[in-house]
């Protein structure tokens, strides 16, 4: 299903890997996406973010984002926000992470994608 905004993507994503539908949660990233998984771990392209988001899809993930500020123009949005992330390790410990995210979204034929993804956007960079 498209998204009809920029910040629709976000409630998408939390779904999608809330159920685990990795083919979902791939979906809405755009064919030359980047997705900064740690700092310094950077996926390029669709099947090693693919790949990224099963290993977060294996945590059996609860996500919440919140969008703090967009700003776009026609078909390219900055979008940063905040997010928590709380699952369980293959080991059974309980994870929790957060952070402040600085993504960019992309809209190609009227469907918006996820075009840069770092969940770690406003924090600390690495190097």
């Amino acid at each position: 299903m498209p998204e009809h905004s920029s910040q629709d993507l976000f409630s998408a994503l939390c779904k999608a890997l809330k159920s685990g539908d990795l083919d979902a949660a791939a979906g809405l990233y755009d064919d030359e996406a980047v997705f900064v998984v740690s700092p310094g771990r950077i996926a390029r392209g669709k099947e090693e973010v693919r790949n990224a988001l099963a290993g977060f899809i294996a945590l059996k993930p609860t996500l919440v984002i919140d969008p703090v500020e967009v700003v776009s123009t026609g078909d390219i949005a900055l979008v940063l926000g905040s997010w928590t992330l709380s699952g369980t390790g293959a080991d059974g410990t309980p994870v929790l992470m957060s952070g402040r995210s600085a993504d960019v979204h992309r809209r190609r034929d009227g469907v918006w994608r996820i075009l840069v993804d770092n969940p770690w956007g406003t924090g600390v960079l690495p190097g």
